[in-house]
């Protein structure tokens, strides 16, 4: 594995969970303005995989960096990450505005239970910008459409202007066209913004089209490289057993 740049990397990556193993080592490296997919089919361990990278969770043995640092130790550098999760959380019958959804992804430990300052309001307003939301800043959040709320909270992950993005099954509940737009702005903002972007997702058929990579794991890591190479794997069948039918048969695929 080349060294130079390496955003994120995993040696030896693995999780077991009351006796059961979800990951078994795991070795991958990222590298800046890449736009990287986690796939593989349901159960597989992939929102525990970013999890770690996140470090929500410890893993039971092997190493993990994020900018050269274990991800607990990431300090004032945490800053520089953005995560979108799959259920962001919030009060749905709250009367939150798009911009107060927006502006919780620019509090820091430091702001916290502090009324909204004006630099946190400008990064949520910029934030708001990148996504062609910012006239809605005034509407309630509960009366925008599916894939507004995503973009609102694509958004918030981008507030704090990161060069690391993390997201979780973004496209989650959307209808195709609406997938298609939301990859299509995730796309735009990578390559302008020079955004390494890591992402985990079921729908081969939508972020085959967008990413530079794709990593398939079940368990262990069973393929990865570009699209094309992974999409024409037999290592993929492997990894998704009878899914692969329902994905490439019968499916969309």
């Amino acid at each position: 594995m080349d060294e130079r740049g390496v955003v994120v990397k995993t040696e030896g990556l693995s999780m077991l969970l009351n006796g059961s193993v979800i990951l078994e080592d795991i070795n991958l490296g990222i590298y800046p303005g890449e736009m990287v997919c986690i796939i593989g089919p349901n159960g597989a361990g992939k929102t525990t995989l970013l999890r770690i990278l996140l470090g929500l969770v410890r893993p039971t043995s092997g190493t993990v960096t994020v900018f050269g640092v274990s991800p607990r130790d990431l300090g004032e550098k945490r800053d520089l990450i953005g995560y979108m999760p799959q259920k962001p959380l919030y009060q749905r019958n709250f009367p939150l505005s798009v911009l107060d959804v927006v502006a919780m992804g620019a509090v820091t430990k430091s702001t916290m239970g502090r009324p909204l300052s004006r630099l946190q309001r400008n990064m949520a307003l910029q934030g708001l910008e990148k996504v062609g939301l910012q006239e809605l800043a005034g509407y309630p959040f509960n009366e925008l459409s599916g894939g507004q709320q995503q973009r609102v909270f694509l958004a918030r992950a981008l507030s704090k202007a990161p060069c690391l993005l993390f997201l979780d099954e973004p496209n989650a509940g959307l209808d195709l066209p609406t997938q298609g737009r939301f990859f299509k702005l995730l796309k735009e903002l990578q390559e302008k913004d020079g955004l390494t972007v890591v992402m985990v997702s079921h729908d081969l058929a939508v972020v085959a089209a967008y990413a530079n990579r794709l990593l398939c794991i079940n368990r262990s890591m069973h393929v990865h490289g570009s699209p094309a190479d992974v999409l024409n794997s037999p290592l993929l069948g492997e990894a998704y057993r009878c899914e692969y039918e329902v994905l490439f048969g019968r499916g969309r695929g």
